[in-house]
């Protein structure tokens, strides 16, 4: 039972509260007691059974706790940013009091998300296998989209009952139903023509939770989505995939910008920066330098872990973060050969 005292402090909440429990008590014949659990302030009642706040236990308590029930900061169903940024979100609110620099928060996070300078770690779905015949048939599950798979390569390689699959959502042609686009984390860690889809997670995982909290202060979280400046991907032409591989939306598109002054463009390098070859030269090999650095520190952790020598043993661990952070590295890497060859061009007479 939940009882407002608008306008009071926590001091006054703590003594009103042991003041009503005292009063139920005596009210009634032993054993029976009204016990006083907490204070919380702020605090925000969603629906029935959900609910968040900075909750204090006694008087003399400094430090609040974040105490969440039934809200996505304590469900498995998500991939961890949701919970994530949700949590970072209500606290910002919390503490601050101030709406903008909650928008400010979301928006920045977005916009990682829509460079793809999140972990995919965090961006992993594991929802539970209740077994082949646990579904209905023509169910759309991404748990059992997955195991199929991965029994058409390996008869043997079923998920136990109970067992959480992970999963990933990318993009995929236009019309594709969203079972199409389930994709297990090592396909996306292969190949390089497949990227996470990054709407989905925003519009789709993200922003629901933190709207379904902010909708009560009467804020549209969608507009400051729309708001936004989209960002456009730079695709090295030499590793865009063939033309006989393209599947999924990304494939089609190739850079529009410049990778010295990012200004949109239709060629490798725009004419101004064409003007500048120094320049061009110093900028692409300073980005080669810092990439090959990342790679190599990302590849010698790895190895250290694995006791591999070289690169030819394989991590097949989904939970080290480490595995993301070389894969993004190695993708890096593969820029700096088409990168080499447009300071080639520079200089050719």
């Amino acid at each position: 039972m939940f009882i407002l005292l608008k306008g009071r402090s926590k001091d006054d909440a703590f003594k009103i509260g042991y003041e009503i429990c005292d009063a139920v008590t005596d009210m009634h014949p032993s054993p029976i007691k009204l016990k006083f659990e907490k204070v919380y302030l702020p605090c925000v009642l969603q629906t029935k059974k959900r609910y968040v706040g900075f909750s204090y236990e006694t008087r003399d308590q400094k430090e609040p706790i974040f105490d969440a029930k039934g809200i996505e900061t304590v469900r498995r169903d998500a991939c961890p940013a949701v919970a994530k940024v949700l949590e970072r979100s209500i606290k910002v609110l919390f503490t601050t009091r101030d709406v903008s620099q909650v928008k400010q928060y979301v928006q920045n996070q977005c916009r990682k998300i829509m460079e793809e300078k999140v972990s995919m770690l965090d961006l992993v779905f594991a929802k539970e296998f209740r077994g082949m015949s646990g579904y209905k048939p023509g169910a759309c599950v991404p748990a059992l989209e997955i195991s199929r798979k991965m029994l058409q390569h390996d008869r043997r390689s079923e998920p136990s009952v109970g067992e959480r699959v992970p999963y990933v959502i990318v993009y995929g042609s236009p019309g594709l139903p969203l079972i199409q686009l389930v994709k297990q984390p090592f396909e996306l860690l292969t190949d390089p023509s497949l990227r996470i889809n990054v709407t989905y997670y925003i519009t789709k995982q993200i922003l629901p939770p933190v709207g379904r909290i902010l909708s009560l202060l009467g804020i549209d979280v969608f507009s400051w989505y729309i708001d936004m400046p989209k960002i456009i991907r730079v695709v090295p032409h030499s590793v865009m995939p063939s033309e006989n591989r393209k599947g999924t939306i990304s494939q089609y598109f190739s850079s529009s910008n410049c990778p010295v002054c990012e200004k949109a463009t239709n060629q490798n390098i725009c004419d101004s920066c064409m003007q500048d070859p120094q320049k061009v030269t110093t900028v692409l090999n300073s980005r080669i330098r810092k990439w090959e650095k990342v790679h190599y520190r990302m590849l010698e952790i790895c190895n250290c872990c694995m006791g591999a020598q070289d690169e030819k043993q394989q991590c097949v661990s989904l939970d080290c973060p480490i595995l993301y952070r070389l894969n993004l590295a190695l993708k890096d890497n593969h820029k700096g050969t088409h990168f080499r060859d447009i300071i080639n061009k520079c200089f050719e007479f």
